[in-house]
């Protein structure tokens, strides 16, 4: 069986991520993935996550599932508005099919 949701996916800088979580957590999404990334934008070339002396300024992905869009983007709201004057970060939303749904 499948159910159809939206993916909400935030690229950030790592320091943000308990802040975030504490958002995602409050607008009573499941759960999230965060993996390490890097790349380039609009704040020049970012950390590719890669080990080194401090990674303080490392940037991480966080992908959240919701079944409501409206949640998905309540969270990127907040986010964007408490945190994307200061600090480097973008978000985005996919439509999805989650397999297994069962467990989501």
């Amino acid at each position: 069986m499948t159910q159809q949701a939206s993916k909400l996916v935030i690229v950030t800088e790592k320091l943000l991520l308990k802040e975030i979580a504490k958002i995602i957590d409050a607008a009573g999404a499941t759960g999230y993935t965060v993996v390490a990334a890097g790349g380039k934008g609009s704040r020049n070339v970012r950390s590719s996550g890669q080990p080194a002396v401090s990674d303080t300024f490392s940037n991480v992905k966080i992908e959240v599932l919701t079944a409501s869009r409206d949640v998905a983007l309540q969270i990127s709201d907040e986010i964007a508005q408490r945190f994307f004057d200061n600090y480097s970060g973008i978000t985005y939303i996919h439509e999805a099919e989650v397999l297994r749904a069962h467990k989501f």
